[in-house]
């Protein structure tokens, strides 16, 4: 993409209705984007219907859930879930008795991470199974599905895989000192790029979050025929992430998370979304606003990005529901210190000399400086220290909201998408929660 292309209007439901199926292809963990899409989809009267990515034994193989981990899992979704073990990636695969990339990963140290070396034509068969096994696994899934969707309804693919972290002990440390690190303890996103290291977990982020879609959206052709011939339309949807544009200096501009390492994979991820609309399937890839998750909790300061929601708020018109989010926001603080003071220099932040050169859009995803960690990692553990507890965050509570505008707007758009890529941006967000308000 060579332009961010925004969300033009906020638009309800045309097309979902009672009975139509609604397919998780992710398994539903924890907080994140899936839960506001879900609920949006329950709302519709839609049946839910998810898989799982399996669980690993103690020996480190694939195995479906069991009895009680199903009963658990279906309780959370609120749907049956088909328990076929759908996991990406292939850092866990490996020939019978052969090393897995994470075994070699084994003699990995904070001190030899750089020059440490992988044998590549063993992580080619280990991608090569794990693709297969992937692709396998699939095919049974959607067998099962075929059986679950009566004709005449209406299908939503949801795809929420991302990651693809390799578990080698060393990683956190690295990525410590990659994503938090500041002063003598900071290291360069492109040193990791350039290791051995980086370019296994670009491959295995390729293969969870981006590949993952398209073989979704590939192996589903038989079942989109049927389901299209039967008089139901399919819609493929993905989460993408690609920068936002957020209220700066008293205008929407484009700004981004540095450094995203899944970027790459994100961009990847479009391109099958490009690739299957030109083939006239309407997949699309929803970029959305940084939030604080489980998983984003890694990248220190991604909240910087979050907390404009508040101007944006009252720059769409605000009201009695904006003025009492402020409050609650203001009540996480210190008692001497104002929400507009932390706003302010969250705005300081964002007109820093050191941050400009990140906001271009055709560079994306930059990797960092020692100089954009220091602002962004210490203007984050600033306002972190304002609040009256560590725990309870202004940007968690604006992350809850978040995820439910999210989750309507990409229902709601779902109806009649508008192309391959599209940027959920603050002033959208906004303007959701205000009218729901």
């Amino acid at each position: 993409m060579k332009q961010s292309l925004p969300l033009t209007e906020l638009r309800s439901n045309t097309l979902y209705k009672e009975g139509d199926i609604f397919v998780l292809f992710g398994e539903l963990f924890g907080r994140g984007y899936a839960t506001g899409l879900i609920e949006a989809a329950k709302a519709a009267g839609m049946t839910v219907v998810g898989i799982t990515v399996g669980r690993r034994d103690e020996d480190k193989s694939l195995r479906a859930l069991t009895a009680e981990e199903l009963a658990e899992a279906e309780a959370n979704l609120g749907g049956k879930i088909i328990n076929v073990p759908l996991m990406a990636g292939f850092d866990m695969d490996a020939p019978e008795g052969g090393e897995t990339p994470t075994d070699m990963l084994a003699g990995m140290t904070l001190e030899n991470w750089q020059e440490y070396t992988l044998d590549w034509a063993q992580v080619d068969v280990c991608r090569d199974l794990g693709t297969a096994r992937f692709k396998s696994a699939l095919t049974e899934v959607l067998s099962q599905l075929d059986s679950l969707i009566p004709a005449g309804r209406n299908v939503l693919f949801a795809h929420t895989m991302a990651g693809g972290i390799p578990r080698a002990k060393a990683f956190m440390a690295i990525a410590n000192r990659i994503y938090k690190g500041r002063g003598a303890r900071h290291l360069s996103s492109q040193a990791l790029l350039d290791s051995d290291l980086g370019k296994l977990i670009l491959q295995n982020f390729d293969e969870v979050t981006a590949n993952s879609f398209g073989h979704l959206i590939e192996q589903s052709a038989s079942l989109r025929t049927r389901i299209e011939g039967e008089g139901g339309e399919v819609r493929y949807s993905a989460y993408g992430y690609h920068g936002t544009r957020v209220l700066i200096d008293g205008e929407y501009r484009w700004q981004t998370y540095t450094s995203y390492t899944q970027g790459y994979a994100k961009m990847r991820l479009e391109g099958f979304a490009k690739s299957a609309w030109d083939q006239g399937i309407k997949a699309t890839v929803f970029n959305c606003p940084e939030i604080r998750t489980n998983s984003s909790d890694v990248f220190a300061g991604i909240e910087l990005s979050l907390l404009p929601l508040l101007e944006a708020l009252r720059h769409e018109g605000g009201g009695t529901w904006t003025d009492a989010l402020w409050q609650e926001c203001q009540s996480l603080l210190k008692d001497d210190v104002a929400l507009e003071a932390v706003l302010k220099t969250v705005q300081d932040y964002q007109l820093d000399p050191a941050m400009q050169p990140f906001y271009n859009f055709a560079e994306w995803p930059m990797a960092n400086s020692a100089e954009q960690v220091e602002k962004t990692v210490g203007t984050s553990q600033d306002i972190v220290g304002l609040h009256k507890d560590r725990k309870a965050l202004v940007s968690d509570v604006l992350s809850q909201h978040v995820v439910g505008a999210t989750g309507a707007l990409i229902f709601g758009t779902l109806s009649q998408p508008e192309g391959p890529a599209i940027w959920l941006d603050h002033d959208h967000v906004a303007k959701h929660l205000i009218s729901v308000h």
